[in-house]
């Protein structure tokens, strides 16, 4: 049985498909997280993102961070979703859903992979602001 999604995408992300996913009579808990693109960062305006990605190896990096979270929790699927591209405000760049048995197991695992994706993964986010843009992290 398939316990892992993974994808990024240039189309818009799916909550309903993660969730149903992860949805499992076996479990009583899903944990989600949904990032979005938000207005104001230290201070300043934001416009919007753009998401670079080095694909194969970022999808890679997405699977070993699933493949963790399933030996390192207790829980029974998870789904890893991020876009790329311009991202306007509001707009969705990542989705994080997690199914087990117990809430616990799911809310620390879907923590555990938004941490880990920010630190390991190669999706870059540059954001444009009404006066500039800049890198957020590592340059692609």
């Amino acid at each position: 049985m398939n316990n892992t999604s993974i994808k990024i995408s240039k189309g818009i992300l799916s909550l309903d498909e993660c969730h149903q996913f992860v949805s499992n009579d076996s479990c009583g808990g899903i944990s989600t997280f949904v990032g979005t693109v938000r207005n104001i960062t230290q201070n300043k305006e934001v416009t919007h993102l753009d998401f670079s990605t080095y694909k194969p190896m970022a999808i890679k990096e997405m699977q070993k961070i699933a493949n963790l979270c399933l030996e390192k929790f207790s829980i029974k699927k998870i789904a890893i979703h991020h876009a790329e591209g311009v991202l306007q405000i509001g707009d969705i760049p990542v989705i994080i859903t997690v199914s087990a048995a117990h809430r616990k197991a799911a809310f620390e695992a879907c923590e555990f992979a938004i941490d880990t994706l920010k630190k390991t993964v190669p999706i870059w986010k540059k954001e444009h602001f009404s006066d500039g843009e800049v890198w957020v992290n590592a340059y692609p």
